[in-house]
Protein backbone atom coordinates (compact mmCIF):
# COMPACT_ATOMS: atom_id res chain seq x y z
CA UNK A 1 0.00 0.00 0.00
CA UNK A 2 1.27 3.34 -0.98
CA UNK A 3 1.31 6.02 1.67
CA UNK A 4 -1.57 8.44 1.03
CA UNK A 5 -0.88 12.47 1.88
CA UNK A 6 -3.66 15.14 1.41
CA UNK A 7 -3.00 18.73 2.04
CA UNK A 8 -4.88 22.07 2.26
CA UNK A 9 -3.81 25.56 2.92
CA UNK A 10 -3.23 24.67 6.13
CA UNK A 11 -2.92 21.23 7.21
CA UNK A 12 -1.35 18.09 6.34
CA UNK A 13 -3.28 14.99 6.51
CA UNK A 14 -1.27 12.09 6.48
CA UNK A 15 -1.95 8.33 7.77
CA UNK A 16 -0.92 7.60 11.27
CA UNK A 17 1.88 6.38 12.89
CA UNK A 18 3.72 5.68 15.98
CA UNK A 19 4.66 9.46 16.79
CA UNK A 20 0.69 10.30 16.75
CA UNK A 21 0.51 8.39 20.08
CA UNK A 22 1.21 10.65 22.58
CA UNK A 23 -0.91 13.86 21.15
CA UNK A 24 -3.75 10.62 20.77
CA UNK A 25 -3.42 9.78 24.39
CA UNK A 26 -3.73 13.72 25.61
CA UNK A 27 -6.83 14.41 23.45
CA UNK A 28 -8.39 10.83 24.59
CA UNK A 29 -7.70 11.83 27.96
CA UNK A 30 -9.97 15.47 27.83
CA UNK A 31 -13.74 14.35 29.14
CA UNK A 32 -14.78 17.51 26.94
CA UNK A 33 -12.94 16.08 24.11
CA UNK A 34 -14.14 12.79 24.62
CA UNK A 35 -17.61 13.02 25.30
CA UNK A 36 -19.60 12.46 22.22
CA UNK A 37 -17.12 9.55 21.73
CA UNK A 38 -17.41 6.61 24.26
CA UNK A 39 -15.80 8.84 26.77
CA UNK A 40 -12.12 9.19 27.92
CA UNK A 41 -9.68 6.38 27.64
CA UNK A 42 -6.67 5.10 29.45
CA UNK A 43 -3.43 4.88 27.39
CA UNK A 44 -3.42 1.00 26.82
CA UNK A 45 -6.87 1.53 25.34
CA UNK A 46 -5.67 4.41 22.96
CA UNK A 47 -2.73 2.43 22.10
CA UNK A 48 -5.41 -0.64 20.56
CA UNK A 49 -7.00 2.44 19.45
CA UNK A 50 -3.90 3.59 17.54
CA UNK A 51 -3.09 -0.02 16.13
CA UNK A 52 -7.16 -0.48 14.97
CA UNK A 53 -6.84 2.81 12.49
CA UNK A 54 -3.33 1.73 11.63
CA UNK A 55 -4.71 -1.59 10.43
CA UNK A 56 -8.10 -0.35 9.00
CA UNK A 57 -6.06 0.98 6.27
CA UNK A 58 -4.14 -1.87 6.20
CA UNK A 59 -7.22 -3.85 5.65
CA UNK A 60 -9.59 -1.50 3.77
CA UNK A 61 -7.01 0.71 2.26
CA UNK A 62 -8.50 4.11 3.60
CA UNK A 63 -8.69 5.20 7.08
CA UNK A 64 -8.98 7.83 9.65
CA UNK A 65 -5.77 10.58 8.67
CA UNK A 66 -3.41 11.93 11.43
CA UNK A 67 -4.06 16.03 10.79
CA UNK A 68 -1.10 17.74 11.41
CA UNK A 69 -0.93 21.84 11.30
CA UNK A 70 1.23 23.52 9.16
CA UNK A 71 2.35 26.08 10.28
CA UNK A 72 3.27 24.62 13.69
CA UNK A 73 3.85 20.80 12.99
CA UNK A 74 1.09 20.21 15.87
CA UNK A 75 -1.08 17.11 15.78
CA UNK A 76 -4.63 17.93 15.84
CA UNK A 77 -6.23 15.22 15.93
CA UNK A 78 -8.05 12.54 13.38
CA UNK A 79 -10.38 12.89 10.38
CA UNK A 80 -11.13 10.59 7.16
CA UNK A 81 -13.19 8.05 5.40
CA UNK A 82 -13.39 4.54 7.68
CA UNK A 83 -15.72 1.84 8.03
CA UNK A 84 -15.52 -0.26 11.26
CA UNK A 85 -16.80 -3.10 12.00
CA UNK A 86 -20.51 -2.98 12.87
CA UNK A 87 -21.03 0.70 11.57
CA UNK A 88 -23.48 1.07 9.49
CA UNK A 89 -21.89 2.08 5.89
CA UNK A 90 -18.82 4.01 5.41
CA UNK A 91 -18.16 7.09 7.15
CA UNK A 92 -16.41 10.26 6.87
CA UNK A 93 -15.80 11.27 10.61
CA UNK A 94 -14.25 13.47 12.59
CA UNK A 95 -12.49 14.22 16.10
CA UNK A 96 -9.98 17.17 16.32
CA UNK A 97 -8.31 18.34 20.07
CA UNK A 98 -9.90 20.93 21.96
CA UNK A 99 -7.14 23.04 21.04
CA UNK A 100 -7.78 23.41 17.78
CA UNK A 101 -11.82 23.93 17.84
CA UNK A 102 -13.42 26.63 16.22
CA UNK A 103 -10.96 27.53 13.60
CA UNK A 104 -12.84 26.09 10.67
CA UNK A 105 -10.11 22.87 11.01
CA UNK A 106 -12.48 19.98 11.22
CA UNK A 107 -14.61 21.39 8.01
CA UNK A 108 -11.32 21.84 5.99
CA UNK A 109 -9.91 18.18 7.06
CA UNK A 110 -13.05 16.81 5.99
CA UNK A 111 -13.83 18.26 2.83
CA UNK A 112 -10.58 17.23 1.28
CA UNK A 113 -11.38 13.44 2.69
CA UNK A 114 -15.03 13.67 1.39
CA UNK A 115 -13.22 15.01 -2.04
CA UNK A 116 -10.68 11.58 -1.98
CA UNK A 117 -13.33 9.24 -0.51
CA UNK A 118 -15.72 10.45 -3.59
CA UNK A 119 -13.08 10.77 -6.43
CA UNK A 120 -10.45 8.52 -5.23
CA UNK A 121 -12.19 5.74 -3.18
CA UNK A 122 -15.69 6.05 -5.46
CA UNK A 123 -18.05 6.11 -2.82
CA UNK A 124 -21.20 6.26 -3.55
CA UNK A 125 -22.46 7.88 -0.48
CA UNK A 126 -21.40 8.39 2.91
CA UNK A 127 -22.51 9.11 6.71
CA UNK A 128 -21.34 11.24 9.66
CA UNK A 129 -22.78 9.75 12.57
CA UNK A 130 -22.87 12.26 15.09
CA UNK A 131 -24.25 12.41 18.84
CA UNK A 132 -27.42 14.04 19.10
CA UNK A 133 -26.40 16.32 21.41
CA UNK A 134 -23.29 17.35 19.70
CA UNK A 135 -24.13 21.04 17.90
CA UNK A 136 -20.80 21.60 16.73
CA UNK A 137 -20.37 18.62 14.97
CA UNK A 138 -23.80 19.08 13.37
CA UNK A 139 -22.36 22.46 12.38
CA UNK A 140 -19.38 20.84 10.58
CA UNK A 141 -21.43 18.24 8.70
CA UNK A 142 -24.18 21.26 7.26
CA UNK A 143 -21.30 23.68 5.89
CA UNK A 144 -20.42 20.49 4.18
CA UNK A 145 -23.78 19.63 3.13
CA UNK A 146 -24.57 17.37 4.56
CA UNK A 147 -28.58 16.29 6.34
CA UNK A 148 -29.59 14.84 9.24
CA UNK A 149 -31.45 11.59 7.98
CA UNK A 150 -33.66 11.44 10.68
CA UNK A 151 -32.36 7.88 11.34
CA UNK A 152 -30.75 6.85 14.46
CA UNK A 153 -28.26 4.04 15.12
CA UNK A 154 -25.75 2.46 17.92
CA UNK A 155 -22.38 3.23 17.39
CA UNK A 156 -20.76 -0.15 17.53
CA UNK A 157 -19.16 -0.68 20.50
CA UNK A 158 -19.38 2.37 21.94
CA UNK A 159 -23.01 1.85 23.73
CA UNK A 160 -24.23 5.35 22.27
CA UNK A 161 -26.89 5.84 20.24
CA UNK A 162 -25.94 8.68 17.51
CA UNK A 163 -27.79 10.52 14.51
CA UNK A 164 -26.86 9.62 10.79
CA UNK A 165 -25.73 12.60 8.86
CA UNK A 166 -25.01 12.16 5.15
CA UNK A 167 -24.98 12.99 1.57
CA UNK A 168 -24.31 11.31 -2.09
CA UNK A 169 -21.87 11.31 -4.36
CA UNK A 170 -23.73 13.71 -6.33
CA UNK A 171 -25.10 15.93 -3.97
CA UNK A 172 -21.35 16.36 -2.71
CA UNK A 173 -20.51 17.62 -6.27
CA UNK A 174 -23.34 20.46 -6.00
CA UNK A 175 -22.43 20.92 -2.06
CA UNK A 176 -18.49 21.24 -3.25
CA UNK A 177 -19.40 23.94 -5.31
CA UNK A 178 -20.26 26.20 -2.35
CA UNK A 179 -17.52 25.54 0.15
CA UNK A 180 -14.68 26.52 -2.82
Amino acid sequence: MLPVTLETDRLILRQPNLSDFEPLCEMMADEETTRFIGGTQTPPIVWRSLCGIVGHWHLRGYGFFSVIEKSSGNWLGRIGPWHPHGWPQPEVGWSLNRASWGKGYATEAARITMDWAFDTLGWADTVHLIHPDNAPSQGVARKLGSRNTGEQVEAAGFNIMVDVWGQTADEWKENRKALL
